[in-house]
């Protein structure tokens, strides 16, 4: 009740204020991944990746702005860095690839969240209102697969959708949340989007952003059961009471904010006035 209107007043804010929550929620997923990596067995280099990560929504930032101008070489040189500490910290008794391996597939796992900044500029946005309504369609879409994915799964659901990653996820809730996806992506579009961001999917795209997006955000949070399983913990971390981490609220935005962006950027039109 308190975190999301503050994140839709911060979105609507854009700018600064938006890239430092989104690398505040880059660096505590990061935090939580390694505490995951150590649980399986892993020696991830924490700090690296709690700072890489937190990095990257700025960097983005400073893209924006016109202020930054990174390339590749940038990202291959720092982790570079990364192997060459693997050297020196923990050597060849010490599983290096591993700890490798996780620091940067870690840092590119919830550095992902920047892509809901790239959403709030896109180049169909106009003002605040526009930016803010595309970004959160997605977001709306993705609750809307937990809330059906739930009733319908707490209603119908027999058949286990992947016992051995999430026991508690059923067929018919994959297709309740689905179908409720779609019926929200209808409605936002024409009342929301459209009004606000003078901007428009055909029917037809609005169906298939609104199937592929519950899809995505549906395999995105099982590939967090997924590393959860690995390291034999319940939640990320605690810091959420009652609702397990930052990786846990986030982890299907972590899938869908990059594939939203993608087709969002194929399928969107200007509204006809």
């Amino acid at each position: 009740m308190i975190a999301a209107p503050l994140g839709v007043a911060i979105i609507y804010w854009g700018g600064a204020p938006l890239a430092t929550m989104l690398a505040i929620l880059a660096a505590l997923g990061a935090w939580e991944l390694c505490r995951i990596a150590r649980a399986g067995g892993a020696e991830p280099f924490d700090a690296a990746a709690i700072i890489a990560a937190a990095a990257i929504p700025l960097i983005v930032h400073g893209v924006h702005l016109r202020v930054l101008v990174p390339t590749w070489t940038h990202a291959v040189i720092a982790m570079l860095a990364i192997f060459t500490a693997a050297i020196f910290l923990r050597g060849p008794e010490r599983r290096p690839l591993l700890a490798v391996s996780t620091t940067v597939a870690g840092v590119a796992y919830v550095s992902l969240i920047a892509y809901a900044y790239a959403l709030r500029y896109d180049d169909y946005v106009v003002d605040a209102r526009g930016g803010t309504a595309l970004v959160m369609l997605p977001i709306l879409l993705t609750w809307a697969t937990d809330v059906g994915a739930y009733a319908f799964g707490r209603m119908f659901g027999k058949r286990k959708l992947i016992p051995s990653v999430s026991p508690g996820k059923t067929v018919a809730g994959a297709i309740g949340g689905l179908v409720l996806s779609v019926v929200i992506a209808l409605v936002y579009v024409r009342w929301v989007l459209h009004p606000l961001a003078q901007l428009t999917l055909t029917v037809p795209a609005t169906i298939v952003f609104g199937a592929v997006v519950s899809v995505v955000g549906q395999i995105g949070d099982l590939f967090e059961s997924l590393l959860k399983r690995e390291g034999g913990v319940k939640d990320s971390s605690t810091l959420l009471p009652g609702h397990g981490g930052v990786l846990d609220r986030f982890d299907s935005m972590l899938f869908v904010l990059p594939v939203a962006a993608l087709l969002l950027h194929a399928l969107l039109l200007p509204a006809p006035v």
